[in-house]
């Protein structure tokens, strides 16, 4: 007998995840851009975590907040594309830690998202990544990622 294969909102549904409205833009631009079969994200940072990895929050607390992240950066793709499937590959992620100059394990932190990405869409969501130390976010927010997709037209 053949198992049925759990879409990816089932995945996360499993996970403990659930979808909630985008994100309202905090200055003058939109939540994404769709190219050809390429969608650009606006960077998403998240609500519920602030302050300076390294003096504030700790590495697992950034692990948490670039989970919630990416789940908030899941939800723009869930509203542009109606359902997770149509991602055909994950391309890129940059993702910006807020952190005190000795910090160090930006790495770390922002496999939160690599490692969400991983569990919802297997080998489509493997991807290339850059993970960068910031002075600064907006808000005072403690991560902020944006992405790539590839997705069927």
């Amino acid at each position: 007998m053949k198992q049925r294969v759990l879409t990816p909102e089932e995945k996360l549904q499993d996970l403990g995840f659930s979808f909630s409205p985008i994100r309202p833009a905090v200055g003058n631009y939109v939540s994404h851009v769709k190219v050809g079969n390429l969608i650009f994200t606006a960077g998403q940072g998240v609500d519920q975590y602030h302050g300076k990895l390294g003096r504030d929050l700790t590495v697992d607390e950034g692990y948490q907040a670039a989970r919630q992240s990416m789940l908030n950066l899941l939800n723009v793709l869930k509203y542009e594309l109606g359902e997770l499937s149509k991602v055909k590959r994950v391309v890129k992620l940059l993702g910006m830690v807020n952190c005190t100059d000795d910090f160090i394990e930006q790495p770390k932190v922002i496999d939160g998202a690599s490692d969400l990405l991983n569990q919802v869409f297997g080998e489509r969501g493997k991807h290339a990544r850059s993970a960068v130390g910031m002075t600064q976010l907006p808000g005072g927010t403690a991560i902020e990622i944006e992405m790539v997709v590839e997705v069927e037209e």
